[in-house]
């Protein structure tokens, strides 16, 4: 029973193994994309639930060097955060 519990494993992972990096890639991007939606008030862009995720900053705010930074902007472009 043990070895057949093993063989599905193996056999999954052989399955997954070649879309990991996609499977990484897309979740990347969609949390690029919430945080953007997130912080979209703040870079201009009229954002009608600006009031309920204000809520959210305090938890995605670790989280907001990292994706400055892979949206290509060197500093924190806020100047209410500053995380560089």
């Amino acid at each position: 029973m043990k070895s057949l519990k093993r063989i599905v494993e193996l056999y999954d992972e052989i399955l997954r193994l070649p879309h990991k990096q996609e499977v990484a890639r897309e979740l990347r991007d969609e949390d690029d994309l919430f945080l953007l939606l997130l912080y979209s008030d703040m870079l201009g862009i009229p954002n009608p639930a600006f009031y309920y995720t204000l809520e959210l900053y305090p938890y995605i705010i670790d989280r907001f060097h990292d994706w400055h930074l892979r949206m290509g902007m060197e500093k924190s472009p806020f100047e209410g955060i500053r995380c560089c």
